[in-house]
Formats: C-alpha cells, sequence, structure tokens
C-alpha cells in the first residue's frame, strides 16, 4: 500500500510505502523545471522519533507534509485492515439453509425452479450483497443472475430463484451457487439435482382372457410412479374402436414417488379392436404422456355360466309333447333369471310356452316343463336364457331327440271291473246277512 504526495516546489512526488513486512519508507520521483521529465529517484528511510516522523537531510516543510502523510495513511491502512477482518467474519455466519429443485427430478429438456435459501447468522450485523447465481454445463440457468445490491438483515433468511433447463444424459448433476460480498470473500455452494426419463407403468391386473360381441366385462389396471419425486395431475384416457368404455376418461391427481393407483372401467366390444390407454401428467410444469394397448380378442368365457339341460322325459298327448327335465349351471359365474323354452321350428304351446327357472349358482341345478307342438319328428332344440351379473342376456341352445317321445294314447290301460264286482259282492252278503239275522229275530 502507498500514499501518493506532490511537492510543486521541490518538483518531486514522494511515496509512502508498506513493506510486506509491515516496514514503512519513502520514495520520491525528482522532475525538471518543467515539471515533465523526471531526472531523479531515490528511497528515503523515515525516522520514527517520539514526536513524529523525520527525514534526513530534509528541510521542515517536507517534513510537515511527510509527517501528515504518513498520517493519514495509517489511518487508512489500519481502518481498511479493520473493516476488511470485521467483514470477513460476519460473512463466514451466512450459510445456504436450504435448496428446493421444483420438479425434484427432471427429465431431459424439462424446465424447474430452484429455490436457494441463504441465511445471514450474525445477530447483530447485516450482510452486503452484490452478485448471485447458479451455473452448470448440463443444468443451464436460463434466468438473469441478480447483479443488484441487496441486503440481508440479521437472523433473516433471503431466496434466490433461478429457473433452469436439463440438458444431458440421465444421472446426478452439481450446480454452482456463488455469492459474492461487498467486503468479503464469494460462497460458494455445490446443489444436486437428476436426469431421469423413468415413465409411470400401467399393468393390466385382472381382465377376462377373451371378449364377446355385446357383453360387458370390467378390466382393473395399477398406474405405479417409479420415479424419486410425485408426478402431478395424472390423467388417463381410454378409446377404442367400435367399443363402449365407462367411463372413458379417469383423473386420478398426484401419485408420490414408488406409489401406485388402482383404476377399473368396463368396456362393451360390437368387434375386436384394439383398446388404447394414455396417461397424462405433470412433472412440475412440464407435461408429458405414455401409452399402452390391449387387445380385445373374441372368444369363449372360461368362466361364464354354463346352463345344461340333462333327465330329458318327453310325453306326447295328439299334437302337443309335454317336456321334462333338469337343467344344471355347469359354469363358474351365477346364472341369474334362467328360462327355458322351445325354439324353431317348434312352437310353445300352453300351459308351459316358458319355464323360469331362477338363480343357478354354480354346480347347482333345478326342474322345468315346457309345452310345444311341432311337425318335425326327429329334433328340436330346447333355448335356455340367463343373465349375467351386468344384466347382459346371454343364450345356447340344446337339442333334444322326439324319438324317445312317449304316447298318452298307446300307454293309456282299461281300468279293470274285478275290484268293483268284488266291492259289490260284499255290500251284497253284508246286506243279506244282516236281513237274515232280522228274519230270525222276528220269529
Amino acid at each position: 500500500m502507498y500514499v501518493k504526495l506532490y511537492i510543486k516546489s521541490s518538483k518531486k512526488i514522494y511515496y509512502l510505502i508498506q513493506t510486506n513486512r509491515g516496514k514503512f519508507m519513502f520514495s520520491f520521483e525528482r522532475f525538471d523545471n518543467n515539471g515533465r521529465t523526471l531526472v531523479r529517484t531515490g528511497i528515503i528511510n523515515p525516522v520514527f522519533t517520539n514526536g513524529g516522523i523525520t527525514l534526513k537531510n530534509s528541510h521542515s516543510s517536507i517534513r510537515t507534509l511527510l509527517i501528515a502523510g504518513t498520517l493519514l495513511a495509517i489511518c487508512l491502512l489500519v481502518g481498511t485492515v479493520s473493516a476488511g477482518t470485521e467483514s470477513a467474519a460476519a460473512s463466514a455466519k451466512v450459510f445456504v439453509s436450504s435448496v428446493t429443485y421444483d420438479p425434484g427430478s427432471m427429465y431431459d429438456g424439462d424446465k424447474a425452479t430452484v429455490d436457494i435459501k441463504v441465511t445471514n447468522g450474525n445477530t447483530d450485523t447485516g450482510i452486503v450483497i452484490n452478485h448471485a447465481q447458479l451455473s452448470d454445463v448440463t443444468i443451464q440457468t436460463v434466468s438473469r443472475p441478480y447483479d443488484t445490491s441487496s441486503n440481508i438483515g440479521p437472523g433473516q433468511t433471503r431466496d434466490f430463484i433461478f429457473e433452469v433447463t436439463a440438458d444431458g444424459k440421465e444421472g446426478y448433476y452439481y450446480p454452482t451457487f456463488s455469492l459474492s460480498f461487498l467486503e468479503s470473500d464469494s460462497l460458494y455452494y455445490r446443489t444436486m439435482v437428476e436426469i431421469d426419463n423413468s415413465l409411470p407403468e400401467l399393468t393390466f391386473i385382472d381382465k377376462p382372457d377373451t371378449f364377446s360381441s355385446g357383453k360387458k366385462d370390467k378390466i382393473f389396471a395399477k398406474i405405479s410412479n417409479p420415479r424419486s419425486n410425485a408426478v402431478e395431475n395424472v390423467i388417463v384416457e381410454i378409446t377404442g374402436t367400435g367399443t363402449t368404455i365407462n367411463p372413458s376418461k379417469i383423473f386420478i391427481g398426484t401419485i408420490n414417488a414408488g406409489g401406485n393407483v388402482l383404476v377399473n372401467f368396463s368396456v362393451t366390444p360390437q368387434k375386436q379392436t384394439d383398446l388404447n390407454l394414455k396417461v397424462t401428467y405433470d412433472n412440475g410444469d412440464n407435461t408429458h404422456t405414455m401409452s399402452e394397448s390391449l387387445p380385445l380378442v373374441f372368444g369363449e368365457n372360461k368362466k361364464q355360466a354354463d346352463p345344461k339341460v340333462n333327465n330329458i322325459k318327453i310325453t306326447k298327448v295328439g299334437t302337443v309333447y309335454h317336456v321334462t327335465g333338469d337343467v344344471t349351471n355347469a359354469g363358474l359365474e351365477n346364472a341369474n333369471a334362467v328360462t327355458i323354452t322351445s325354439s324353431s321350428p317348434a312352437t310353445a304351446q300352453d300351459p308351459y310356452k316358458a319355464y323360469v327357472v331362477g338363480v343357478l349358482k354354480p354346480d347347482d341345478f333345478g326342474s322345468f316343463e315346457v309345452s310345444f307342438s311341432t311337425e318335425s319328428t326327429t329334433s328340436i332344440p330346447l333355448q335356455m336364457s340367463y343373465k349375467d351379473t351386468d344384466g347382459n342376456v346371454i343364450t345356447s341352445q340344446q337339442n333334444i331327440n322326439l324319438a324317445t317321445a312317449t304316447s298318452s294314447d298307446t300307454n293309456t290301460v282299461q281300468p279293470s271291473i274285478l275290484p268293483i264286482v268284488g266291492v259289490i259282492i260284499v255290500i251284497a252278503l253284508v246286506g243279506g246277512g244282516y236281513l237274515y239275522m232280522r228274519k230270525r229275530k222276528a220269529e
């Protein structure tokens, strides 16, 4: 450090210099009469006495000015060192109290908001800050740094908010936050954020093996979030050509990190098609989508109710056939409102045009009786219908052989008169005996 003094009368410039070892000395530069050309330089060692500073071989006027300059320089030096020491001690108590990335984990190309809280741990000293920024090659800051001076009061916390964009591969990155103080060294703090391109997972956990035209079936699915941060505003949309879907749009909301949500919906396909499920969600302020498809393949439902008729007995009275038998549910689901009737070419006749059996549980059975007429002498179909749990009517047919029918005309046995004759004989004997006994008593 030095103080420069120019003495016009002697055409000299004096410097008060403090060496690295703390020693003070003077140097001078002497110019010619025009004051432009340097003609001599030199070093003068000051002599410190009890009353001030003197120079060997110096005039009094020069000594006076040099004393003033020396005192001024010492005051400035002591003040600067003292202020710098106090500022350094105060800034050492300023620290980053928290860092929040929103979202906490970004996709490549995502934008995020970074909130860095800086706390002044001093109880009686404010800190002046004149610059703050967040820098990294992969996590690029798109907002401007803080370039204006501001104060953080004792015990107070201030937020520094930055907008950043992810531009890199999956992994962890460490953007550096720097904070410049007005009167001391800067503060540096490394933050951490992750780039993760993992998508939510959609799994079908319960669905029919096959589907049927016009039959309503339920599908249960699970949506899982494998990410380290929550995803928000999750919506599932289901579409399919020629298919009735209820509901076709499901709002889920938030799925926490590592969490999952169950959803269910019903489908009634009219033809074989692909069911498309699109999941839309927000990662922070960034919208993303993922899709999954499910083929709707028609086939036999292995679990549905399956009514079967057996123990058939056919009787023909005139032109009307009477059929009795049992119907058994050979399926794995309930058959509701089971009804039995005859089908073409037969024509249903009274008294049993159709017979309602009711509910048949799996392996349960019930009896039935139907009446019909037909010109066929070989076979006719019996039609069985029932309703599933959703109210869908499901029908099936089973042929019966009319050749096994028995006729009520050929098998009618004429009643025997022998019992009647016997009764008459018994009555006659009892009555004759009674009259005989009365006649004997009268004689």
